[in-house]
């Protein structure tokens, strides 16, 4: 039985460039991160204002169309580019500030980086390959090197060829090996830019599923992807348009839109939050909001006659309300709340927004008009019900 290839080290010591500027506590914090390329035609800005955390054990899928930034957002954390302005933490590592030296050598210990297209060298041999991390960033012993390095290629069911040139190997086969060479110092951080890209779907299935166990082992996982089916499968997903993030609850609630119709709806939503037991909307009264739920849990309730109100919805993280009034261009039809136990924060969309919306995305007006008639259905049912 081959030891742990995921055993600890000593913490990396990356020289005086250490800068208690970290407040989130995240394994990695983007503040406000703008990347400006300076081409013939003027300054063109890919990345816009990008903040975002990532925390330990999470596994992240950027997605978004082409040009929209997520190769770049990758090369900001590892800092294979660096930002024009802005701030990016790793830990308690400001990398922004490391100079190129400092940079190789920490990225070779904190970071590992898969490639849609292997980038294994074509003249070594595979355990070659894997050891070269090693001997660059000497985080293990010589004499422990190559051991190390037969032991990850076993992980990955490819022990037998480890004296094999890539060549001689199928495209999914090296994939495999190049995460293992991602691997080799045992970061805590797998980037992936594309792995699967220039893989057939079984392969980039079993390339998925390895990802899944470095999870699972406690690696921090980020993966770039076209792959919607993958995209599916992550803990998280952060969806980039035109160099800046979608707000992720609202492409949950309408993920008919447009990626740029999601930018726009990002771009007007207001925060709000409610202490336990608040009144968010009150049946009767005029509504003009579209409301998703954040964080913890609302409660749509209606009166019936003679009888206590009747609870019909509890909305909880990525589930909405509002959307009736504003649809049907009445007064609330409910008294929405947050729940006695509990605060709940939303995000709020205004009536003019949501209405161009509608307007824009014809799919999504006609999804969310089955839904509109089918909460109304049973809205009026529940009213009609007797207590008891």
């Amino acid at each position: 039985m081959p030891s742990n290839p995921f055993r600890r080290k000593k913490a990396v010591d990356v020289g005086p460039v250490q800068e208690p500027g970290n407040p989130t506590g995240a394994l990695i914090h983007m503040d406000t991160i703008v990347k400006t390329f300076k081409t013939s035609a003027g300054e063109f800005p890919v990345l816009k204002g990008i903040s975002s955390n990532f925390y330990p054990g999470e596994f992240i899928g950027i997605i978004g169309k082409s040009g929209s930034g997520k190769s770049t957002l990758i090369n900001m954390i590892t800092g294979i580019d660096r930002p024009t302005s802005g701030e990016i933490y790793v830990e308690d590592v400001a990398v922004h500030t490391l100079s190129e030296n400092q940079l190789a050598v920490w990225r070779g210990r904190k970071m590992g980086i898969v490639f849609q297209f292997f980038q294994l060298l074509p003249t070594l041999t595979l355990v070659e390959n894997i050891m070269l991390p090693m001997d660059f960033c000497k985080t293990f012993p010589l004499r422990q090197r190559k051991k190390r390095a037969l032991e990850l290629l076993e992980m990955f069911e490819m022990s037998e060829h480890a004296y094999k040139l890539p060549t001689a190997l199928s495209g999914g086969q090296q994939q495999r090996v190049a995460i293992a060479r991602a691997l080799a110092n045992d970061p805590p951080i797998v980037l992936a830019d594309e792995p699967t890209g220039n893989l057939d779907s079984k392969t980039a299935q079993v390339i998925f599923k390895t990802f899944e166990d470095l999870v699972d082992r406690g690696k921090t996982v980020i993966m770039v992807t076209h792959d919607s089916s993958l995209a599916r499968r992550v803990q998280r997903t952060m969806l980039l348009a035109d160099g800046e993030i979608v707000n992720s609850f609202l492409a949950r609630a309408l993920p008919m839109l447009t990626p740029s119709q999601m930018l726009k709806a990002t771009h007007h939503l207001t925060p709000i939050h409610f202490e336990p037991g608040a009144v968010i909307m009150q049946e009767g009264a005029f509504s003009d909001k579209f409301y998703i739920v954040t964080a913890g849990r609302a409660e749509v309730a209606l009166k019936r006659p003679g009888a206590a109100d009747v609870v019909v919805f509890r909305p909880g993280p990525g589930e909405y309300f509002g959307e009736i009034e504003l649809m049907h261009g009445t007064e609330s039809i409910a008294t929405v709340r947050a729940t006695a136990e509990a605060p709940v924060d939303v995000i709020a969309l205004d009536r003019q927004t949501f209405s161009e919306l509608m307007d824009e995305s014809p799919e999504t007006k006609d999804a969310m008009g089955q839904i509109v008639d089918a909460r109304t259905a049973e809205n009026v049912a529940s009213r009609g019900r007797r207590p008891g």
